[in-house]
């Protein structure tokens, strides 16, 4: 069983609105993130992750586009629920520095690994498609994600004992 043309774009747009919602958010929510972190290194990395998901808006902007479609900012209650799941956990360490700053890498390596999936799973469709130009602007996507999610690793392991 496989889906035809127009069922693949449809499911593309669709999960293509979604992620760029929950990366609408995390433009919105994570500069409150800078503020929480305690240790410089994650409040750089924040900054970097939230620069590179605003090059990763525009490059979803430049998808709909070629594609003759309306950005459109799709449902998004999972990434918004563990946004605001890691706002809860961050403020329940309010008064333990380290112990925040994990809560704060874990939600956000979390964040990462769904951002990951997705243009992985995109970038399969946008393949199937016949698109090598909205495949290579996901594919750039995707390896900026991964570059944060392993970077978000590596701060975890500054913390952790050997």
């Amino acid at each position: 069983m496989t889906l035809n043309y127009q069922q693949l774009k449809t499911y593309f747009i669709d999960h293509l609105s979604r992620i760029y919602c929950g990366k609408q958010h995390i433009v919105d929510r994570f500069p409150e993130l800078v503020t929480r972190a305690e240790f410089k290194d994650i409040r750089l990395a924040i900054c970097e992750t939230v620069d590179d998901v605003k090059t990763q808006i525009a490059r979803m902007d430049e998808i709909f586009k070629k594609l003759g479609e309306d950005v459109k900012m799709g449902p998004c209650l999972g990434l918004k629920a563990l946004l605001d799941e890691a706002a809860n956990a961050i403020n329940e360490q309010r008064d333990d520095a380290i112990m925040r700053d994990m809560a704060i890498l874990f939600y956000l390596q979390n964040i990462e690994s769904t951002e990951v999936a997705s243009f992985q799973v995109l970038r399969m469709v946008a393949r199937a498609l016949n698109n090598a130009e909205i495949s290579q602007l996901l594919l750039e996507n995707f390896d900026e994600a991964k570059e944060d999610r392993n970077l978000l690793l590596e701060l975890t392991k500054k913390y952790l004992p050997d």
